[in-house]
Formats: structure tokens, C-alpha cells, sequence
């Protein structure tokens, strides 16, 4: 460790903007640094609101590290999140933290992790307790967390503006990762990304995008979530979100809204009245109302197209999702589905018969767990988990494994969106956890999860057989230790 990484007793690194400090962590063996809030681009505030990012101006001085920095979240969006996500006031918005067991140290080139946070494209932070990078730094990685801007201040569409704002942000925050990690002990030579949810779709966005290929070489996508907007349906919900605020689609238009009350708005376009079962229908049919847009630029194609015709077969990719990732929304209203046969749900959701049947067969034993539990696992399979399969086929021979998270939160009752995530960080001691997992998570799968983790990001591979050599061959996560089944997503076969 550098000389300069010591001075005052706490950690400072030179980047090619400016010096900053962060803060020590841990004690002894154990012990790394935190550098949080390092700005990656300007502020995206005034004229470059809606503009791609645009590089930091240097500073003089020692910049303080030490606290997260500003997060694009506002509101009311932060209490509704399974996963804590604090909102973070302030403009400089476009920022990442490094976490570190060697600062300063040019020479350590250790493995580096980049972690995309989830919440639909619309929420999320990364100055979530959950995403500490802590538990990499003691297994000898450098873990960097990232900021971008979310909903339609990321994502939509302006007549004006530079189309696909929060993918640029990732562009911005990986290019600054390969020109700074060194200096925080990193290698940019072997960068793995990854991300739950919302960030699991913007790791497979990348890997898919041929203008990112540069940027990293490994990647880890936890229950993602595609955005693959439409050109079409992107004009159609910005053209309603200028409707509710009363001004022109354009770039002028919206600059006139405060980002708040746009945020408000945002949400009453995401919104559709009718029942449960209508709503489901219209994320189903309909998608994402925000997130990466298919716009002939970045995003030539449909991310899952941009894979089959083999850009990024390169990079090993883990991919997977939890069993039931969408069940406790259905679970909510089982007393409401108790009378209501599956068939008939499905058929309301679209499903034709022969489908409806084959789903229904091969799906037998959630079945008789009661409509809303099937509807749950439909939903999960339709939204989540049928784009592992899909992604991991599309692949063909180039290095991919695949998972499954199958332990039920004692509290929830399920294997359910989010509840991977702990495990994968290993931070089960860390606040809220147990108001999704329920008491007492079991330790030994985190350390099953998060050691494939730190293997992969360390030597490219997770410690099963890949699905890649063997089409179906999957690694199932529960609390009686991790196994491998031959055929792991066989019961969504009806939906590929």
C-alpha cells in the first residue's frame, strides 16, 4: 500500500481529476477502504439535464470522500423499495463509490466488480447498506457501485435530446472505471459488471451493445429485467407525460418542469386502473414504460437479438433469478383468487389453450399450491426468469452459467424478487435484511452465493458446470447446499 494511501491515517488516491479521501474500514486482515461519491460526470442539472454526460471538471485540493453522494431518487419512490435505497439530496447526481482493500496501490491490479442497482429504471440508490462492497474487499476485489439517472430524466424519449440518457451514465461510469481503478488497486483489464433487476437488464443491455464491449469482460446479471423499450412506445408515453404537464414534448418542454413534479407525473403514466389481474395484464402485454430504448444508436436491436448474433460471446456470463420472483404480489390477493380456477387467470392474462396447458402441466405442484401462487410463478416466469433460459440458449457454446435462488424468506414465504441480494453482497447483518429474509437467513448460503461470486469476478468462472456445454444445466441455491439439476428451467418450456 502507497505511502500516499496512508497519509493523515486515512486513505487518499490521486485520479486524473483530483485527489480524494475516504474513510477505513474494518480493522487488522480485514481491513479496506470506502471512497464514496466520486463524481464520474457533471452535474445533470440546468442545460445538461436531458444531455448525454459530460466529463468532471477537475478540482484542487483533497475532495472528502467519505459520504455517499447525491442520488437521482426523490420522494415517496424510496419507501416503496424492498431493498433499502436512501435518497440523497443534492445535484451531482452522477457519481460512484469505490471500495477497496489495496488503495493507492497501482501495482495490486486486483479483480474489479461493477455493481448497476435495480428499481424498474424509475428508483433505486446505490447507497444502499446492501450494496457494500466490504465483503469483496476481504476476498481480494475492488467493488465499484454506480449512480445514473433514472425514469424519464434517463430513459425518455425527446425530441432534442440525446435518446438513451441512463445508458450513457453507465457508458460514462464504466469509461471512468478504466481510467481511475488503478490508482484505487483495480485491474481494468478484468472488469465484471453486474446488477439485480432493473441492474440485471442494464448488464445484459451492455453486453448486447456493441459500443460497450471495450468497457468490461465479465458479467453477472441477477433476475434481470429488460427494458428493450420500442421507438413506438416510448413516443407514446412521453407524449403523455407532456399531456399531464401541460408543455410541448420537446427538450425546452420539459426543462420548464421541476424534476419532482415530473417524477409525480411519471408515475400516474406508469399507473393503470381495473383490477389486479388488468394491471398484471398490462405489464405483461405492454412492458417497461422506462428504460433503455431500442433507438438504432446504442441499442441497434432487441438486446436478446444483439446476443444471438453473437456480440459479446467474448464475456462469460452468470445469469439466473429467484423461483418466485413476482409470487407475493399474487400471494397478497389469494383470498381473492381462491375461487377463480388458474385456467381461467391465464386466459385473462392472455395465455391461449394449448399454451394454458402445457404451463398448467408442467407447473403441476404450484398448482396446487392455489391460483394466486400459480399466477405469481406465471408472472415470475413471463417477466424474469423466461429470459434467463431465452438469454442462455441465445448464447450457444460461448461461456455462460445458469442459476436459480430457490430458498423461501421465512417471513415472505417465498423465493422472492430481492431476497438473492444479501446473500450475493453477504451483508445479512445489515439493516432490513430480515424484514425480507425473516430472522436468522441462513449464513452458509451466503456463502455459497456470494463465493461464486468472488470466484467469478476473480477467474471467470462460478464453480459449476456451465449450461453453455450443457443446455440446461443449472446450480440451484436453497439452504440445503448448492446442487446442480439437469434441466433447471424445464417448467417455463411452454413460454420459450
Amino acid at each position: 500500500m502507497s505511502d500516499s494511501a496512508r497519509q493523515g491515517d486515512a486513505p487518499i488516491v490521486a485520479t486524473s481529476s483530483g485527489t480524494v479521501r475516504g474513510l477505513w474500514r474494518g480493522t487488522d486482515a480485514d481491513r479496506s477502504a470506502a471512497f464514496l461519491g466520486i463524481p464520474f460526470a457533471q452535474p445533470p442539472v440546468g442545460g445538461l439535464r436531458f444531455a448525454a454526460p459530460v466529463p468532471v471538471e477537475p478540482w484542487t485540493g483533497i475532495r472528502e470522500a467519505t459520504t455517499f453522494g447525491a442520488t437521482p431518487q426523490r420522494g415517496p419512490v424510496a419507501e416503496v423499495t424492498l431493498i433499502p435505497e436512501p435518497s440523497v439530496p443534492g445535484e451531482a447526481t452522477l457519481n460512484v463509490n469505490v471500495f477497496t482493500p489495496r488503495p493507492g496501490d497501482s501495482a495490486a491490479r486486483l479483480p474489479v466488480l461493477v455493481y448497476i442497482h435495480g428499481g424498474g429504471y424509475v428508483s433505486g440508490s446505490p447507497a444502499s447498506p446492501w450494496y457494500d462492497g466490504e465483503s469483496f474487499a476481504r476476498d481480494g476485489l475492488v467493488t465499484v457501485t454506480v449512480s445514473y439517472r433514472l425514469g424519464f430524466d434517463g430513459f425518455g424519449l425527446i425530441d432534442g435530446a440525446p435518446s438513451n440518457r441512463g445508458v450513457r451514465d453507465w457508458l460514462a461510469a464504466l469509461d471512468w472505471v478504466q481510467r481511475e481503478i488503478t490508482a484505487f488497486g483495480g485491474n481494468p483489464d478484468a472488469v465484471t459488471i453486474a446488477g439485480q433487476s432493473a441492474g440485471g437488464g442494464a448488464v445484459l443491455t451492455l453486453l448486447g451493445m456493441p459500443a460497450a464491449q471495450h468497457l468490461f469482460h465479465r458479467v453477472w446479471a441477477l433476475s434481470p429485467a429488460l427494458g428493450d423499450v420500442s421507438r413506438e412506445r416510448a413516443w407514446s408515453v412521453a407524449t403523455q407525460l407532456a399531456d399531464l404537464a401541460g408543455v410541448p414534448a420537446t427538450r425546452d418542454g420539459f426543462a420548464t418542469v421541476d424534476p419532482d413534479v415530473l417524477i409525480g407525473l411519471q408515475q400516474k403514466v406508469s399507473e393503470r386502473g381495473g383490477s389486479r389481474l388488468s394491471g398484471i395484464r398490462t405489464l405483461l402485454d405492454d412492458g417497461l414504460p422506462w428504460g433503455p430504448m431500442i433507438d438504432g444508436d446504442l441499442l441497434p436491436t432487441a438486446t436478446p437479438e444483439s446476443i444471438a448474433a453473437g456480440i459479446g460471446a467474448d464475456k462469460p456470463l452468470v445469469v439466473g433469478a429467484t423461483d418466485d420472483e413476482f409470487t407475493m404480489i399474487t400471494d397478497d390477493a389469494r383470498a381473492r383468487f381462491r375461487f377463480v380456477p388458474a385456467a381461467l387467470a391465464l386466459a385473462i392474462l392472455g395465455v391461449d389453450r394449448p399454451t394454458r396447458r402445457a404451463y398448467l402441466a408442467d407447473n403441476a405442484q404450484q398448482h396446487r399450491l392455489g391460483t394466486a401462487a400459480l399466477l405469481g410463478r406465471y408472472v415470475s416466469d413471463k417477466v424474469f426468469r423466461s429470459g434467463v433460459a431465452q438469454v442462455a440458449a441465445a448464447r450457444g457454446t460461448a461461456p455462460t452459467w445458469v442459476y436459480r435462488f430457490s430458498w423461501a424468506s421465512t417471513r415472505i414465504g417465498w423465493a422472492c424478487h430481492c431476497v438473492d441480494v444479501p446473500f450475493w453482497f453477504d451483508v445479512l447483518d445489515r439493516d432490513r435484511v430480515d424484514a425480507l429474509t425473516g430472522e436468522n437467513p441462513p449464513p452458509s448460503l451466503a456463502d455459497a452465493v456470494h463465493g461464486a461470486a468472488s470466484a467469478f469476478v476473480r477467474d471467470g468462472a462460478p464453480g459449476w458446470a456451465p449450461w453453455s456445454d450443457e443446455p440446461g444445466r443449472t446450480r440451484v441455491f436453497d439452504d440445503t447446499g448448492p446442487g446442480d439439476v439437469a434441466d433447471g428451467y424445464r417448467s417455463l418450456r411452454s413460454l420459450l
